[in-house]
């Protein structure tokens, strides 16, 4: 919580003013039983309409001013919580950008939604509720306390007794609950890990007919957040049942002791009715308090979650790598990787001049992608080095590395944005640069059928596209940037022959300086290529162009036969 707490240090001035204005709101709040009192005992013996009436306006004042200052106070808590909250959501997805891949996959990405949502509003919930209640019940408790032991001390005895025991109970529910909103978090995140699967995929479970299948899952995963929600909730609601109890007890004490008091003539009736006042006053404070504690719990389990991934470090940090020498604009060397214990690559070795193109082929779960994810520096390697230039990329700033990449990834992503805002994406790419990666991706036929032409707005993920379609603007978009390096991972396996022809035919003719790599099922679009790596179980098993894989690598055989021959 300390790492939420110093995000409110820009704040403290803002809160120091609203908090001093809450104050006097509280004051002038705890000050109208003491003038009802003093008005029963010693103004009205004195028969005097005047004074009462004047008397009487204070207490309006009084009455005015509390609200109008309590009003102003809540304003200002609730700028103070929304804007502390902004820059912790910022901070909080500026740091989720920069996760490593191995950081996403332990954190996942429903949870991580989570953290920015739900744990967020948490946080926000729990500034504001600080700044209002948690500064005007602490005070009405020990300034009712103060102020009804100077008017009658007996009776506040009576309210002192029952404070501690509300403390114990307190105590006790807020340590004990902060466990239990951790679990409800995380079953939160479990259940919205199948939503998002379940939105995801709904055209796949509509085509299998996996409705039911798909329903039981989540209800699994809703039953299991209703049981955390419960235990959490079960838990909580002890302390009202029981604090209401407690002071109803002291309540009815008060009246009988006070009840005594007046008819033994120790003390008198003003005092007795100020007194029940600041009872019920304190009973509201001490209400709110544990609506505090309960906001302050489920924050604080939120707060732990978000300052997980704050306080997680940077394990792609920059390295110095003295530079070698190299003929190579991209090169592998003895590059070897594992996302769990099993290596899913291992020894690979090969070099890329610039300008010059490789085709990568194997079989699914061979590694393919994995390298692409190694290049880009989502992961670091094992062991072995991969060197741009002779430089090693460990050693280079991530944002300069990733700029001098074009990427079409087999599963990317197209937003609910005009054409041209998704090829553009914030680059500042010109409506020629982006009209010329619309032609050369042969995307240019079907975006002309548009009336609104590259202001076409696209649905979320492009599903008014076709496949083919899809991947003509992602390969548009990698194009736009004029890339030194660009890769293509299995992003044209929607397209037709013809149209796939025509595309690396664009690719070689218009980018004959940039260094082009694509990976592939189909041995047509890559064996016109410079070089093709073959991978089989994370390991090299050719490398070559065609006609020497045709020769010398078994792998590559099969995979032509069965595409090639009957």
């Amino acid at each position: 919580m300390k790492r939420v707490f110093a995000y409110l240090k820009p704040y403290y001035f803002r809160m120091s003013v609203g908090l001093t204005i809450k104050v006097l709101g509280t004051f002038m709040d705890l000050g109208l039983p003491w003038v009802l009192a003093f008005i029963i005992d010693d103004i009205i013996p004195l028969n005097k309409i005047n004074i009462i009436l004047l008397w009487g306006l204070v207490m309006i004042a009084l009455s005015i001013g509390a609200r109008t200052f309590n009003i102003i106070a809540n304003r200002m808590a609730a700028k103070v919580a929304r804007d502390t909250t902004e820059v912790l959501r910022h901070d909080l997805f500026q740091k989720i950008l920069n996760l490593s891949g191995r950081q996403l996959n332990y954190f996942t990405v429903p949870s991580l939604e989570a953290r920015m949502t739900t744990d967020t509003y948490n946080i926000h919930h729990m500034i504001g509720m600080m700044q209002r209640i948690g500064v005007r019940a602490p005070i009405i408790l020990i300034g009712g306390i103060i102020i009804t032991s100077t008017l009658e001390p007996v009776l506040t005895l009576i309210l002192v007794a029952i404070l501690p025991f509300l403390s114990i109970i307190v105590f006790i529910v807020s340590k004990k609950g902060i466990p239990l909103y951790t679990k409800l978090q995380e079953t939160t995140d479990r259940m919205t890990r199948v939503v998002r699967e379940n939105i995801t995929g709904v055209r796949v479970i509509k085509a299998l007919s996996k409705g039911k299948y798909e329903k039981d899952r989540f209800y699994a995963a809703n039953k299991d957040v209703v049981d955390k929600e419960l235990n959490a909730s079960t838990l909580m609601a002890v302390t009202n049942p029981t604090m209401n109890f407690l002071l109803n007890m002291g309540l009815t004490l008060v009246v009988i002791v006070g009840a005594y008091r007046v008819d033994g003539g120790a003390s008198e009736p003003g005092k007795i009715v100020a007194f029940l006042s600041y009872f019920m006053i304190m009973l509201h404070a001490v209400m709110a308090i544990t609506r505090i504690f309960i906001v302050f719990s489920r924050a604080t389990a939120s707060a732990i979650r978000i300052e997980e991934v704050l306080d997680t470090e940077e394990d792609l940090e920059e390295k110095e790598i003295e530079a070698t020498k190299s003929e190579y604009h991209i090169e592998f060397d003895n590059v070897s990787f594992s996302y769990a214990k099993e290596a899913c690559i291992s020894g690979v070795s090969f070099g890329i001049k610039k300008g010059e193109s490789l085709g990568i082929i194997g079989s699914t779960g061979s590694g393919k992608t994995t390298l692409i994810h190694l290049l880009m520096r989502f992961y670091d390697v094992a062991s072995g080095s991969i060197r741009i230039n002779g430089e090693d990329i460990r050693s280079l700033d991530k944002q300069t590395l990733r700029m001098s990449f074009g990427v079409a990834f087999q599963n990317d992503v197209l937003f609910a944005d005009s054409i041209y805002e998704n090829i553009n994406l914030g680059r500042e790419i010109t409506k020629e640069q982006v009209k010329d990666a619309i032609t050369d991706a042969q995307a240019a036929s079907f975006i002309s059928e548009y009336r609104e032409k590259l202001d076409f707005r696209l649905s979320i993920k492009g599903s008014n596209l076709s496949g083919g379609q899809k991947q003509r603007l992602l390969i548009a978009r990698a194009l736009a940037g004029n890339p030194k390096i660009l890769i293509l991972d299995d992003s044209s396996s929607a397209l037709d022959y013809k149209t796939d022809s025509m595309l690396r035919k664009a690719i070689r003719e218009k980018h004959k300086d940039t260094t082009s790599i694509m990976i592939a099922q189909r041995i047509s679009s890559v064996m016109k290529l410079d070089n093709i790596l073959v991978l089989e179980d994370g390991q090299m098993a050719g490398y070559g162009n065609h006609e020497e894989l045709l020769n010398t690598c078994e792998v590559y055989q099969e995979i032509y036969q069965s595409q090639f021959e009957l």
